[in-house]
């Protein structure tokens, strides 16, 4: 399969690209309350952007944006996809270097062979059909091209259930589970690495009962305004305070979020 067309977003969307709300389904910066799910998320962009030095990226689920324009620093071209079309408009107007698309992620708008690199960050727990968007990875990945893959680990993120925490997310993984996900599709995975907390936010979750991931869940849980210690120290979270670790470092199980480095043949 092979196709290069888009659909445009509406006028009205373009009009509130200027802000999009904070839904629960994806991270945007600039929130004190949000810093610390952003923070984690951006630390593997910062990581891992390396391997899209001089290459052509495409950022599959792109969301608010601020990834795909990280990347675009080091980047020969970056393109994103997102389903949903406020999110586009939202993207063309505040990351004009990205080439934004609208797009299912089961049916990339791109011709087959097309970039070097996908990015795939906290997006395919989200999803349906993930065997099918790996396979469309693939697809438009360039021979030897790189895909990039996070998402929460399901062990730590939604321990001892059957369906995920979170309502947005369809279907969790571990660490087993997205390898043979992976490799399902062809791609060889050259390295699974896990997000960790490092020592700064291992004292803020001793100063927080055990867990400051668990403090802001029972702060959201209750609806209450955010205690000042708590909304201090969220927001003074920042991307050094994670730690990126193969398994010989650290168990991957104990991981909070999976990251997958994988090859196409």
């Amino acid at each position: 399969m092979s196709t290069s067309s888009h659909s445009e977003p509406s006028d009205a969307a373009l009009a509130n690209a200027d802000a999009l709300p904070l839904t629960g389904e994806r991270t945007v910066p600039g929130l004190p309350e949000e810093n610390y799910w952003f923070r984690r998320h951006e630390v593997v962009y910062q990581r891992l952007v390396d391997h899209c030095v001089g290459r052509d990226v495409l950022e599959a689920g792109s969301g608010e944006g601020y990834g795909a324009d990280l990347i675009a620093d080091v980047a020969r071209r970056v393109i994103g996809v997102d389903y949903d079309e406020s999110a586009v408009a939202h993207v063309r107007a505040r990351y004009p270097r990205v080439d934004m698309r609208q797009g299912n992620l089961t049916d990339l708008p791109l011709d087959d062979g097309s970039v070097d690199v996908v990015v795939n960050f906290q997006v395919i727990e989200h999803l349906w059909d993930q065997g099918r968007f790996v396979a469309e990875c693939a697809r438009v990945l360039r021979p030897s091209g790189t895909l990039l893959m996070s998402t929460p680990n399901r062990i730590t993120f939604s321990p001892g259930r059957d369906t995920p925490l979170n309502p947005f997310h369809t279907r969790e993984l571990d660490a087993t589970e997205l390898t043979d996900l992976l490799t399902a599709a062809g791609f060889e995975v050259r390295a699974m690495l896990g997000v960790h907390h490092g020592a700064g936010l291992r004292a803020l979750d001793a100063r927080h009962g055990g867990s400051i991931i668990d403090a802001q869940i029972t702060r959201a849980l209750a609806g209450a305004p955010w205690p000042t210690a708590l909304l201090a120290d969220v927001e003074s979270v920042t991307t050094d305070d994670f730690d990126l670790l193969d398994a010989g470092a650290r168990p991957i199980d104990d991981s909070l979020d999976l990251v997958a480095i994988a090859v196409r043949p």
